[in-house]
């Protein structure tokens, strides 16, 4: 059965802390491009960033990203571990997340749209008609 949508929960630990967090990573093919990062806040919601895919589908291998948010796979007390950084004027937060469970999100994501078949699954007349059709 195919699906246009994959999301996962992971257990994330926030650098520095003793208790993980949890955090769900969603792909929406609507977004091909994109894939939504969220961090469970208190009451049960979620606080979200926006990912660039190739950002995280990178990480697995090398580090990632130069402004808000950047990924680097590291091995840190004998596990294999993805290192996200996320910045903005509020502050830094760094969070960690096991390299295979991550790799699994990727590979699920690759069963909605396959890496590097993103902009066939975009309308990008579409999306500008969106932006300029806007009133301000």
């Amino acid at each position: 059965m195919a699906t246009d949508t994959v999301s996962r929960d992971m257990f994330t630990v926030l650098h520095g802390q003793p208790a993980p967090v949890v955090t769900r990573w969603t792909y929406a093919a609507a977004d091909p491009f994109a894939v939504t990062l969220g961090v469970r806040a208190r009451g049960d919601r979620f606080v979200e960033w926006l990912i660039a895919r190739d950002l995280v589908v990178g990480s697995l291998k090398a580090p990632t990203g130069c402004g808000d948010v950047r990924m680097s796979p590291q091995h840190v007390q004998g596990y294999d571990i993805v290192e996200i950084e996320i910045r903005s004027t509020d502050g830094r937060a760094v969070l960690e997340v096991d390299r295979d469970l991550l790799a699994e999100f990727v590979d699920a994501s690759a069963g909605v749209v396959a890496i590097g078949d993103e902009s066939a699954h975009m309308d990008l007349d579409a999306e500008i008609s969106k932006i300029t059709s806007r009133t301000v």
